[in-house]
């Protein structure tokens, strides 16, 4: 007799519920924060996000996400993303909830 059997036996009003679906994500995690800081360049807002240590193609991912998330404009340029605009705060969110850590730096 296995296990749930077994447990059938001691509940039988039990009703065996499927297993959650993961998300499955072909970006990769990686343990440092990623870096989200605030800059002005030629006096217009921008975020930059840097640090991110996996491969290049999955960080264009992430920006591309993130860029059509919010609806915003941005490039990927040297290792960093730039988001136009001040959108620190949901973009460390969109992030969190991605399973990323995220560290804020300046204002």
């Amino acid at each position: 007799m296995d296990l749930k059997e077994q447990l059938k036996n001691l509940f039988p009003e039990h009703e065996e519920s499927p297993e959650p679906i993961k998300e499955t994500s072909t970006i990769w995690m990686q343990e440092a924060p990623i870096i989200c800081k605030y800059e002005k360049r030629k006096g217009k807002p921008i975020t930059i996000l840097e640090g991110y240590t996996g491969a290049t193609a999955d960080f264009k991912t992430l920006a591309k996400e993130i860029k059509t998330k919010l609806s915003v404009g941005g490039s990927f340029k040297e290792d960093k993303i730039i988001i136009q605009g001040d959108y620190r705060d949901k973009i460390m969110t969109l992030l969190i909830k991605k399973g990323f850590k995220v560290k804020r730096v300046g204002g």
